[in-house]
């Protein structure tokens, strides 16, 4: 099984989290780092540690980032140097991780798999949407 590190500013990953039990319910090897204020000093030696810790209990780890080239991912990065099978993703939001945890749950992909398809999901999961107001029609009555 893939591992998944959830990471980003402020109540980010707390917020995600929170929706994805409401959504999916508790997921195995799914962790959370929230990178706050109070806690900015330790921030990457823990998220370093869960990712560590994380891939020796999986095949794999997928850290899921806020924003491409903030802190989270700064810290996050390296990490895909130092142990194996470790990929980031930036953007994330909560389609592409529902999604991730209901093929994670049915199936054993890989990691390249994963990644994949959260680019896929994560771009499908952002759209605009508008309800037009319908036209009446004085035509249609008898």
């Amino acid at each position: 099984m893939i591992g998944f590190v959830l990471t980003g500013h402020g109540q980010f990953s707390n917020g995600l989290k929170s929706a994805v039990d409401m959504v999916a319910g508790e997921q195995p090897n799914f962790e959370i780092v929230p990178f706050e204020g109070s806690e900015a000093v330790t921030f990457g030696d823990d998220l370093c540690k869960c990712i560590s810790d994380m891939r020796e209990k999986c095949d794999g780890v997928l850290v899921f980032v806020d924003l491409l080239g903030g802190t989270p991912f700064n810290q996050a990065i390296p990490m895909t140097m130092q142990l194996d099978n470790v990929q980031v993703i930036t953007g994330t939001n909560l389609p592409m991780l529902v999604e991730l945890i209901m093929t994670r749950a049915f199936g054993d992909p890989t990691l390249e798999e994963l990644v994949e398809r959260a680019q896929t999901v994560g771009r499908e999961g952002i759209d605009a949407k508008k309800l037009e107001p319908v036209a009446d029609d004085d035509d249609d009555e008898m």
